[in-house]
């Protein structure tokens, strides 16, 4: 496929420089910054839509979608579970380095976070340096940024990143012509509605399915994958308002469109399975103009390349400290990755430790709790109709070789597969004297990552907690420091990677600081980084 030619050009100042709002006089006649959205479909893999070849259901927006757009065969999470992956997608590092890798950290709508581990508290790791949420790259350049309803970053967000993020959300309360980025969440496909629209509508028969290899094929089995396939329509459904929005305001054709899935499927062995059914998602790009639409494209793309290439899309230079690729728009890498990475790690209630390296070739998965089933006894999966039938299967030995694999009560200590001869990962060439060398090459190329990339995932969460926490609770940022200066008025952090936001008493957003404030305006302002509470609010009067 052809790079896309993204060559933006920027004539809005920084409003921070009179201290004042954004206005849609101040937006440039000729600007052509891109609108870019995501449209975010919750656990579902490529293999049940019809772009990816089943025909078991029409969706016709997404097909149209796919038509107007481009189609990766070989994206992937990071994780196999929402909240560690949109840590990445939020960031484009890996949860690893963050910190966010085990599930979930941040829980605040409840009060103990994990009851059957000692009481495990909420809490937001303290990320590395310089990392921030990129939306408040895209804010810095004026764009307007919307998400909802869903966060789940595994930290607490900071106000720097959106204009707004709540169910409420939408692109047309920008102001004017406002480039934009809006995040739309769809959860009518999560794996909790297998089991909460267990007795709604069918849209599919359940008898016309196929049922995957790895699965008995039994009344329980097909009305499963027949739900899910219901909700895929009545996803469908959903995301084609948004589209029908798009075209209504005449934004469609010039805008940017991803459709992905935040990982693998609802069901077992697909989420929180290192599995390409629990890794690879579905993703679609609507370039503008529809350029190369109806292609297909093969390159790795995993989450971390998302925030880089969404950056360089609105033709931002990505910061170096981030770990993904800008796999289009002005800063493009020449050098496409050849692997991807992944890892698993705390489930809700129950730890193990994997990590996996992927090819389009092959995947090496190293397993570091080899006493422990692939199938984690993960009490929010036992509610589906599909798992306890496994496990009552399993128990009568009523499943065949392939269908037991994932289900033994222990695992090996290392897995290879090849990729192209055995896409659903049934055959563990780890032991096979023919792939001696390959299995050599993944291994080290696994543990090179994980020494580069800081892998937290060696250490014990509760001694992480320790390094980041004062007393059990976030660590706080210091008051700013004021400086009134020809220039105007500037904010100084103490802490130098801290993002600075402020907003007038008119005001219930908060703006990020760029440039120094005016003198005649009265404002709050405060310091804010992922992982520490925000500094005290400062406040500053013109009067």
């Amino acid at each position: 496929m052809k790079s896309m030619n993204l060559l933006f050009f920027f004539s809005l100042m920084i409003f921070q420089s009179c201290g004042d709002s954004k206005t849609n006089d101040e937006i440039s006649a000729n600007e052509t910054r891109p609108n870019i959205i995501w449209l975010v479909a919750e656990d579902q893999s490529p293999e049940w839509f019809p772009m990816y070849g089943d025909k078991s259901i029409s969706l016709p927006n997404l097909e149209s979608l796919s038509a107007d757009g481009v189609t990766f065969d070989n994206a992937v999470a990071p994780v196999p579970v929402c909240a560690p992956a949109r840590s990445s997608l939020i960031t484009g590092m890996y949860p690893t380095t963050l910190g966010t890798h085990n599930m979930r950290t941040h829980t605040p709508w409840r009060e103990i976070n994990e009851p059957f581990l000692d009481s495990l508290p909420s809490y937001s790791p303290v990320v590395p340096e310089g990392v921030r949420m990129f939306t408040e790259y895209l804010r810095k350049e004026g764009y307007y940024t919307t998400n909802g309803p869903k966060e789940d970053y595994n930290f607490e967000k900071t106000d720097a990143a959106w204009d707004e993020s709540s169910p409420k959300r939408h692109y047309r309360k920008r102001a004017g012509n406002q480039p934009f980025f809006a995040v739309f969440n769809f959860a009518v496909c999560h794996e909790s509605q297998i089991w909460k629209r267990g007795k709604d509508s069918l849209f599919v028969d359940p008898i016309k399915l196929d049922v995957p290899p790895y699965l008995p094929d039994n009344d329980t089995i097909r009305h499963d994958l027949a739900v899910n396939y219901s909700n895929l329509k009545r996803l469908d459904n959903q995301l084609g308002e948004i589209l029908k929005d798009l075209k209504e305001d005449g934004l469609y054709e010039n805008s940017i469109i991803f459709f992905y899935g935040d990982h693998g499927g609802p069901f077992p062995r697909h989420k929180r399975a290192l599995y390409d059914t629990g890794l690879k998602v579905p993703l679609i790009i609507k370039f503008p103009e529809n350029e190369d639409g109806g292609t297909r494209d093969d390159r790795l793309i995993s989450f971390i390349d998302y925030a880089p290439t969404v950056l360089s899309m609105a033709g931002i230079e990505p910061p170096k400290v981030i770990q993904g690729k800008a796999m289009f728009g002005e800063f493009e890498v020449e050098d496409k990755p050849e692997y991807t990475y992944h890892t698993s790690d705390r489930f809700d209630e129950i730890y193990d430790r994997l990590r996996a390296v992927r090819s389009t070739e092959y995947k090496y998965i190293k397993n570091f709790n080899t006493n422990l089933s692939h199938a984690l006894n993960v009490s929010y999966r036992e509610q589906m109709p599909m798992m306890r039938e496994l496990r009552r299967m399993y128990a009568e030995g009523t499943l065949n070789e392939v269908q037991q694999l994932w289900l033994h009560p222990t695992k090996p200590e290392e897995e290879l597969y090849d990729l192209k001869e055995d896409p659903y990962e049934l055959h563990n060439l780890a032991l096979d004297s023919d792939y001696q060398q390959t299995l050599i090459e993944y291994r080290q190329l696994l543990n090179d990552w994980m020494k580069e990339t800081n892998d937290l995932g060696r250490m014990d969460e509760r001694i992480l907690m320790e390094r980041w926490l004062i007393d059990g609770d976030q660590p706080r940022l210091d008051e700013l420091q004021l400086e009134v200066t020809e220039r105007g008025i500037e904010l100084i952090s103490p802490k130098n990677d801290a993002t600075v936001v402020f907003r007038q008493s008119k005001d219930s957003i908060w703006q990020v600081y760029a440039t120094p404030l005016s003198k005649e305006i009265s404002f709050e302002a405060k310091a804010e980084r992922i992982g520490y509470h925000d500094s005290e609010i400062l406040e500053y009067s013109a009067d």
